[in-house]
């Protein structure tokens, strides 16, 4: 039986953290995109040989893509910082008076 004081309040319910499925998607899809910006750099570096410094700053641009796309697909979100608000159950004493001590 509840306490009168607790029946009108609700009941704790935490958001629900996205499924494995979902995560592991959204890092796939991550990574996918990251690798597929790689191509068009390289591409571009071909494109622009004459113009050096440009197919340089591409091509420097494209050599970090495939260690990023690794670190962040691999990189799950992080945990939600929030303290849960939680039952205070009033805790009394089992017994209020003193005790006596008996000397030996």
């Amino acid at each position: 039986m509840a306490s009168p004081e607790r029946e009108g309040t609700p009941v704790l319910i935490t958001e629900a953290a996205p499924s494995f499925e979902e995560q592991h998607a959204a890092r796939k899809r991550k990574y996918a995109i990251m690798m597929g910006a790689r191509i068009p750099c390289l591409i571009l570096a071909m494109v622009f040989y004459e113009t050096w410094w440009l197919a340089l700053a591409l091509i420097v641009l494209s050599v970090p893509l495939p260690w990023m796309a690794v670190l962040i697909a691999n990189d799950r979100p992080p945990r939600k910082a929030e303290k849960p608000s939680r039952f205070a159950q009033e805790h009394r004493a089992l017994e209020a008076r003193d005790h006596h001590v008996i000397d030996g």
